[in-house]
């Protein structure tokens, strides 16, 4: 698959509805964590990997005896899934599926092995309003859309892994490329100190799938702790600096299908906006 072609068949603002559904979709996996895996203190055992190969996301591995489970969400088609080790063991097709009907699909195949019901357990955040207001996964005229969608997670775990592997001698250095629930975002966070994770430096770099900043998905660079929103240096193409809520480097995914190369420019601007966030951390 040529996914620079791909990304370029379908304009981003148009993914807004897909964005929603795949959004209410990744709960069930989380949750289904949530219920069956300790809580973790950076709540990191609720957030899901991406599986380009599959196109889905996937929970944090789920022990049960010998073996392991994960859940699933496909976005092209949508599907809910129940995969043991690598191979699905039940699939739910979501097209015209409640949500209610999904959360008792999902209780019964957890039930039936013998992990505790997904159910057992609530999201401990507000989701955006047009997506909690979503009770039936009605896809399929959001199919085409929700397969560009998940070429922008293909496109941002094929860069994301690239720059967390050529960040991996930073200490503490970056965590696995991993997608949050909460704000629908694919994201590594690389530590440049150590200590306590709400003081010491580091930098968030990832790609969020939309939000009411941006009716499209776009590429960040975060420093944290936030840097002040004055007389910032310019950034590598496509880049710009968002002042609102936060200060960061963003590239949208207009900006970014403006590039010749997406595959060659994109990580310039991401590593470019790394060094400078660095450069204006002051390490």
């Amino acid at each position: 698959m040529n996914l620079d072609a791909e990304l370029r068949t379908q304009p981003p603002k148009f993914l807004d509805k897909a964005r929603a559904l795949a959004h209410k979709g990744v709960q069930f996996p989380s949750i289904a964590a949530r219920a069956n895996l300790p809580a973790k203190d950076d709540d990191s055992h609720s957030n899901l990997s991406w599986d380009a190969a599959a196109g889905r996301f996937v929970s944090q591995p789920i022990p049960r005896g010998d073996t392991t489970y994960r859940v699933g969400l496909s976005l092209s088609p949508m599907r809910l899934s129940l995969i043991n080790e690598d191979r699905p063991v039940a699939v739910l097709e979501l097209e015209n599926v409640s949500c209610d009907d999904a959360a008792e699909w999902l209780d019964i195949r957890l039930d039936e092995i013998g992990l505790n019901k997904a159910s057992t357990v609530k999201i401990p955040y507000e989701l955006p309003h047009e997506v909690s207001k979503i009770s039936v996964f009605s896809t399929s005229s959001e199919a085409e859309q929700l397969g560009k969608l998940s070429i922008w997670f293909d496109l941002a775990h094929a860069v994301l892994s690239k720059f967390a592997a050529d960040k991996s001698g930073l200490v503490p250095g970056p965590s696995p490329v991993r997608c949050w629930p909460h704000h629908f975002d694919i994201a590594t966070y690389v530590g440049l100190e150590t200590g306590d994770s709400e003081t010491t430096r580091g930098i968030g770099v990832g790609m969020s799938a939309g939000d009411t900043f941006y009716d499209q998905p776009y590429f960040y660079v975060n420093p944290w702790p936030h840097l002040k929103s004055s007389q910032l240096p310019q950034l590598p193409v496509p880049g710009n600096w968002h002042r609102e809520g936060f200060v960061g480097a963003i590239a949208s995914a207009e900006e970014i299908l403006s590039l010749n190369d997406i595959f060659s420019e994109l990580p310039v601007f991401v590593n470019g906006a790394f060094a400078i966030g660095r450069e204006e951390l002051g390490i």
